[in-house]
């Protein structure tokens, strides 16, 4: 029995040497690698199909898609189609289209093509975004006078009214522009790769072609023209569905050192 007891104490002994001549790693690294959904995410504008359903004077839609490429990154896009008739008011009072100096309706197409940073920092498994970004768009149009009234002072000929136009009426074509966006959203995940959007946009008109005797008031794609100023604004808001292609670990952060106080 004793020498039972020796030989157990013996074994413990050369197996505690063994493990106190390996280091302890205080220093244990996550070996569980996460990864995300890479993808495209395809929708719809859903502001111009509820303005045109209200609205006589516009029918619009406009496609969104984006496409992830870094992990804050992604490669952005609309495209669309607008068109408005816009009637210009003799006064403030006159709201009705026959008191019109002119109504015109502007029609066309346009693309725009940008990149969106995430901003927000998601939880494992989620893709929501606050972001911002840029675009360069352009569209191309036609602008069509449908009438317009003689502006004159003298109105000997006409007392109750200004006398209508004939000779510039008609379609001018050919016309196009172009505008840099600063663009501000947020996209949430209503339901599993199901999500809904909205964004503000600042653009700055680069080149506009206008047609003759009168002036863009409305580019589709830009929205409204504001005379003497480059600048003008826009919104949608947009469901859209994400189709995943494939995924991949995000890179973790480095972490610093931290000093140890002697």
């Amino acid at each position: 029995m004793l020498r039972f007891f020796i030989s157990a104490l013996m074994v413990m002994w050369v197996l505690g040497s063994n493990a106190q001549e390996k280091p302890i790693d205080l220093n244990k690294k996550d070996t569980v690698t996460y990864k995300q959904s890479y993808g495209l995410r395809v929708g719809a504008d859903l502001s111009r199909p509820l303005i045109s359903f209200l609205e006589e004077n516009y029918t619009g839609l406009e496609v969104v898609a984006d496409y992830r490429l870094t992990q804050k990154l992604y490669l952005a896009g609309e495209l669309g189609n607008e068109k408005k008739t816009i009637g210009v008011p003799l006064g403030s009072t006159i709201e009705d289209i026959s008191g019109d100096l002119y109504d015109f309706t502007a029609s066309g197409s346009y693309l725009k093509l940008g990149i969106d940073y995430n901003t927000y920092g998601n939880w494992y498994g989620e893709q929501n975004m606050i972001y911002i970004g840029g675009r360069y768009a352009f569209s191309t149009f036609s602008q069509t006078l449908n009438n317009y009234k003689i502006f004159n002072t003298d109105r000997y000929w006409s007392t109750d009214d200004f006398t209508p136009g004939s000779e510039q009426i008609g379609e001018f074509g050919s016309l196009n522009a172009s505008w840099l966006e600063f663009v501000v959203g947020i996209k949430a995940e209503l339901f599993k790769n199901l999500y809904l959007g909205t964004s503000a946009r600042l653009g700055f008109l680069v080149t506009n072609k206008d047609p003759d005797n009168f002036k863009n008031l409305f580019i589709p794609g830009f929205n409204k023209v504001t005379d003497g100023s480059r600048f003008g604004v826009g919104y949608n808001y947009s469901i859209s569905y994400l189709i995943p292609l494939y995924k991949k670990a995000n890179s973790p952060a480095d972490k610093k050192p931290v000093p140890v106080e002697k």
